[in-house]
């Protein structure tokens, strides 16, 4: 049973950076993706970024081109959510997930980190 847990959230104001970390235990990303998703008060989830474990092959929301970075580190089983020049729109709960293929863009998911919070103030 693969665990993702998310950490790195926080306040920060606008025009500042977080950087979001993933970890996962219980199993390895190995040649899955690993996906980032937000969901901010009173709407859906909406999807963020996502990175391709064995190749490295990434995938960026519009709002998230030029601002996010989507990278890993396999040594650690880690990834991060790099996320500069923030604005209040970027305010939501952040969750990694593992879809249950190797797409960079999909809605199965089949594990899901609980999520970090992060708040950005204007």
């Amino acid at each position: 049973q693969v665990q993702l847990v998310e950490s790195g959230g926080g306040l920060v104001q606008a025009g500042g950076s977080l950087r979001l970390s993933c970890a996962a235990s219980g199993g390895t990303f190995g040649a899955y993706t690993l996906a980032w998703l937000r969901q901010a008060p009173g709407q859906g989830r909406e999807y963020v970024a996502a990175i391709r474990w064995d190749d490295g092959l990434t995938y960026y929301a519009d709002f998230a081109k030029g601002r996010f970075t989507v990278s890993r580190d396999d040594a650690k089983n880690l990834a991060f959510l790099q996320m500069n020049s923030l604005t209040p729109a970027d305010t939501a709960v952040y969750y990694c997930a593992r879809p249950r293929t190797r797409a960079l863009y999909t809605a199965d998911f089949d594990y899901w980190g609980r999520g970090t919070q992060v708040t950005v103030s204007s």
